[in-house]
């Protein structure tokens, strides 16, 4: 059974932002929808930098999903850039501008410019967790 989340996607600064596209999916398999760097000038990462580069986009993303932030393969292993902390969470209750938290891992320097696609974004659905403190665990055949 197929369904669809709705993600409702705000550009923060439409008059200047309007060129970059909205996160989408590039192929009618892909689990990901590919986001845009909304940087107003290049930004060079040099190996063993980090950033956190703006997209322009802030978003609504329904109770009981997460949007997982991860980094593009393509980028990955020919440049060495990837999501710091991947995969990154935007929560449900965020509203904010969305970054993405790039680190170059390469050793050459790395140039972001305007609408270059930096990440992909997965939504995924989030179980509601009750935690409860006991004494002892049950035993399992891996053990412990």
């Amino acid at each position: 059974m197929e369904t669809t989340i709705p993600l409702r996607v705000c550009r923060l600064r439409p008059e200047r932002d309007s060129d970059l596209p909205l996160p989408c999916q590039m192929s009618e398999g892909a689990a990901g929808m590919d986001v845009c760097a909304g940087v107003d000038e290049d930004l060079v990462l040099r190996p063993g930098e980090r950033a956190a580069v703006p997209t322009g986009l802030a978003m609504a993303v329904p109770p009981g999903c997460e949007v997982q932030v991860r980094p593009r393969s393509g980028l990955a292993l020919r440049h060495g850039i990837t999501v710091i902390n991947a995969p990154g969470t935007i929560d449900a209750d965020y509203r904010g501008e969305v970054k993405v938290l790039l680190a170059n891992l390469g050793a050459q320097d790395f140039c972001i410019e305007r609408g270059m696609r930096i990440a992909q974004l997965v939504v995924a659905r989030v179980a509601a967790v009750a935690v409860s403190e006991v004494s002892v665990l049950d035993d399992t055949a891996r053990g412990g």
